[in-house]
């Protein structure tokens, strides 16, 4: 069996995923966003006090 012929990677401007974008070189790596210390936060009722 012939050995195959080894590809180049394709230069594709029209690349839609950042991924490829970032592989190309056309775009920077996207930041990574730091994890929610507090996602869950207390409803703001009104006091109980006071008269609605």
């Amino acid at each position: 069996m012939p050995d195959p012929i080894p590809l180049r990677p394709r230069r594709d401007d029209t690349a839609a995923d950042m991924r490829s974008l970032v592989q190309l070189g056309e775009a920077e790596p996207q930041p990574i966003p730091a994890p929610a210390i507090n996602p869950f936060q207390e409803p703001d009722w009104p006091p109980d006090d006071e008269p609605a």
